[in-house]
């Protein structure tokens, strides 16, 4: 392969996957693998893992998909404050309760990582880091961290999630970090799908930042919706899918 198609984080968002999916055959782009989270903070978890599995696309686990597979009320994630953990537990529980029993079992088959060769260039996929599901690698984390997490990752290249944070990041010793944001909850401000394209050309590695527009509004709006079910998913969480933020 001289490329790879990379993204991760629906978090049950169906319109922005769709959006991706489309843009993605609009531009040829094949060697699809998906970084993990299909679901949680939206509601559409069903339909999103139908439309990846029709697809065949390849899935790492996520820590949303880790608890929502074993029916667990922890998502894995890091809150700031008791106002956001208190939010995250009406979200798993939500989609814990939504998701069906067919589909926690196919959460559970996913894979821990996914090791490739692009070029000359080895490849290893994760959600958090190569150490654990719910690492963050955040594109500030000092670069001797980085480093020996690369060492852990035995590679040239290292691909993650999870922080929503789109970067590409070369360290001092050539090796690469690429963070490939969200399809479903961006959190650097811009409300659009994200996803990357990986080249190489021998050794060499560039990176494409892909952003999609998508109807934002129907995914909020359908978060809304739910403010009658028992278990509703909080409202804030469709401020946030506005903002691209949160």
């Amino acid at each position: 392969m001289d490329y790879i198609t990379i993204f991760g984080d629906i978090h049950a968002n169906l319109p922005a996957l769709t959006a991706v999916l489309a843009d993605m055959d609009k531009r040829g782009l094949n060697n699809r693998y998906c970084l993990g989270d299909l679901v949680g903070y939206g509601v559409q978890p069903n339909e999103v893992i139908a439309a990846i599995r029709e697809r065949g696309i390849p899935v790492i686990m996520g820590n949303y998909d880790l608890g929502v597979g074993q029916e667990s009320d922890d998502c894995g994630c890091a809150y700031k404050d008791p106002t956001a953990e208190a939010l995250g537990k009406r979200s798993i529980a939500w989609s814990n309760a939504h998701t069906t029993a067919e589909n926690k079992a196919y959460l559970r088959t996913l894979a821990e990582n996914i090791p490739l060769q692009l070029g000359g260039l080895r490849v290893l996929l994760v959600h958090g880091s190569p150490r654990k599901v719910n690492e963050y690698l955040y594109e500030d984390r000092p670069a001797a961290s980085l480093e020996r997490i690369m060492d852990v990752a035995n590679a040239d290249v290292l691909v993650c999630g999870h922080t929503h944070l789109p970067y590409h990041r070369v360290l001092p010793s050539g090796r690469h970090v690429v963070n490939a944001g969200s399809v479903g909850k961006p959190k650097d401000g811009d409300p659009r799908a994200g996803y990357i394209v990986l080249r190489a050309d021998g050794g060499e590695l560039s990176v494409d930042f892909i952003r999609v527009a998508y109807d934002a509004e129907a995914a909020a709006a359908a978060i809304e919706a739910t403010a009658g079910d028992p278990l509703a998913m909080p409202g804030e969480f469709a401020a946030m899918l506005r903002m691209g933020r949160g």
